[in-house]
């Protein structure tokens, strides 16, 4: 097993690690719209807090030798279902034709008040 703990300016700041590897599969912790090379957060629309979320965890996964179109399962967490439509339109833009299985979590408040944190399992 194997712990990603920083990929460029991303690093975890608790009790966890961005990444694990184990039998060549990398699990991605939950990740927000936070700028990879300020480490601020980038608060915005739903659909670019998204999109910044999608491409901290593609930047995750070229870390550990992996890439989008391998992910196999996605989870994300957004405030209030109403939002889904416009997270999802995003969603599809950035997958194309690849369709990992998905779990959408309408929660109440998010952590920091972002609008959308995802988590990925891919293959490597």
């Amino acid at each position: 097993m194997k712990s990603i703990f920083e990929v460029g300016n991303l690093k975890s700041n608790g009790h966890y690690a961005l990444a694990t590897i184990h039998n060549h599969t990398v699990y991605v912790s939950g990740q927000f719209a936070i700028d990879p090379i300020t480490c601020e957060k980038k608060f915005g629309t739903i659909e670019e807090e998204t999109l910044q979320a999608l491409k901290n965890v593609e930047m995750i996964l070229k870390a550990a030798g992996s890439k989008k179109e391998q992910i196999l399962r996605m989870t994300l967490y957004i405030p209030d279902a109403s939002l889904w439509g416009k997270v999802d339109a995003v969603y599809k833009e950035f997958f194309g034709e690849h369709k990992p299985a998905r779990t959408v979590v309408p929660t109440n408040e998010l952590h920091f008040g972002f609008k959308v944190e995802m988590e990925a399992i891919a293959y490597i």
